[in-house]
């Protein structure tokens, strides 16, 4: 072994010398240089950092530097997220989306268009004007729908989501409402009071009645029977009218 290597090294490394810092590292772990200064150190890390992406060979597991545009990938052709400006499409790194695709600021992709969608629309509403449906002739109807899908910034927009037209019906006059409710409440009262006067009337008929049977009664127990006066006729002597 060369005196400048060390076999007893810190930090993942398998050999290391004191000026190039580690020279080569344990199983499984990524063999990368690192800039300090006007020189460059070997490190071993379990993965390799933002702009590498880790090449396995049997010898040695290293990481490789990414393309300029690209922040990390998965391979040198295959970046999975581009640096600030840039725009991520099938693993590159795109200044402009390609047509028929529009940039996401959000996660800095080229995405699809996408479009307005609106369901169908809602059986029309019962003729009204100004919130009343009676007390007029003319009047508005409406119907609605509903944003099903929002567009994109490139999207065609949405469509109106209520239409109103006129409309015809039979004029019918509007019933106040204090006053049908005061209507209601008086028949009500009137109706309680009729019923709860045939219900006096009629137990003050049932009480008289049951008072003038009970007096008829009484009246018969107390009063000798009277006798049956005889037949004058049959009392009187036969008149003898030979002289």
């Amino acid at each position: 072994v060369h005196p400048n290597v060390s076999q007893g090294c810190q930090g993942g490394c398998a050999t290391c010398s004191d000026y190039n810092g580690c020279l080569s590292c344990k199983p499984r772990l990524f063999f990368v240089l690192e800039r300090i200064g006007m020189k460059q150190i070997g490190v071993c890390l379990s993965s390799c950092p933002s702009g590498y992406y880790g090449t396995r060979y049997p010898d040695i597991n290293k990481c490789a530097k990414c393309k300029a545009d690209c922040d990390t990938c998965f391979t040198r052709n295959f970046c999975t997220k581009c640096k600030s400006g840039f725009y991520l499409f099938s693993g590159k790194c795109l200044e402009k989306c390609p047509d028929g695709l529009e940039a996401n600021n959000h996660t800095m992709e080229c995405a699809s268009i996408v479009h307005c969608e609106a369901s169908e629309w809602s059986p029309w509403s019962p003729c009204t004007k100004k919130g009343k449906t009676c007390g007029f002739k003319r009047g508005n109807e409406v119907r609605v729908r509903e944003i099903v899908q929002h567009p994109s910034a490139k999207g065609n927009p949405c469509p109106a989501t209520s239409e109103s037209r006129k409309c015809i019906v039979q004029r019918k006059r509007c019933q106040k409402e204090g006053k049908g409710k005061k209507n209601r409440e008086e028949k009500r009262k009137k109706s309680n009071k009729d019923e709860s006067k045939e219900t006096r009337q009629e137990s003050k008929g049932r009480a008289a009645r049951r008072q003038n049977r009970e007096q008829r009664e009484n009246n018969n127990k107390t009063q000798p029977k009277k006798r049956k006066a005889p037949n004058k006729e049959q009392n009187l002597a036969p008149v003898d009218t030979a002289h």
